[in-house]
């Protein structure tokens, strides 16, 4: 296994690590491990290309870490004892999302016998904003954030999250043409 995927791995060990601290109400630990962890999925990026260490593996593991970590954020900063959490109709959205490009995605597979898959600037966007959000709630829960703050970026997230539902929707269709 080459030092990319054991990057990679590393993200995904910490997954726990970040659940365990959020169960325990400890933000910015938690906050310190998915900065860690967001770190790695970067690392791994650049020590992949740069050595030439892309495998089939780290194309699997990388997206499958990166969610991970983010749908155990939304689902664990939502049922946590935190004061600032995500609101139940953005975990639902989120996660719903994830779900029904999965699926998509492996309809089309079974269909055509095969799926060009194209990351898009919404879906580019998406993460970003996920992210952010997951970050704006931690600090939140470290430091004062006024309110218009943490909703103006949740909202963000959820207007970019929708948007790229409909674009990943709409190419999928175009592919079934």
């Amino acid at each position: 296994m080459n030092f990319a995927n054991q990057i990679t791995i590393l993200r995904i060990f910490l997954i726990p690590v970040f659940i365990i601290l959020i169960g325990y109400n400890k933000p910015l630990y938690a906050l310190i491990v998915f900065v860690v962890a967001g770190l790695t999925d970067a690392l791994d990026g650049f020590v992949a290309r740069r050595f030439n260490q892309i495998t089939t593996l780290g194309k699997i593991l990388d997206p499958i870490a990166d969610k991970a970590l983010l749908i155990s954020s939304f689902v664990f900063i939502y049922t946590s004892a935190l004061t600032v959490k995500f609101p139940y109709w953005y975990v639902v959205i989120v996660i719903s999302r994830d779900i029904y490009i999965l699926l998509g995605s492996a309809l089309i597979y079974f269909l055509k016998g095969y799926l060009d898959v194209k990351p898009s600037v919404f879906g580019k966007a998406t993460t970003f904003f996920q992210i952010l959000s997951v970050i704006t709630v931690l600090v939140a829960n470290i430091t004062v954030i006024p309110d218009w703050a943490v909703w103006g970026v949740i909202y963000t997230a959820t207007f970019f999250t929708v948007l790229s539902t409909l674009t990943y929707t709409y190419d999928g269709i175009q592919q079934l043409k």
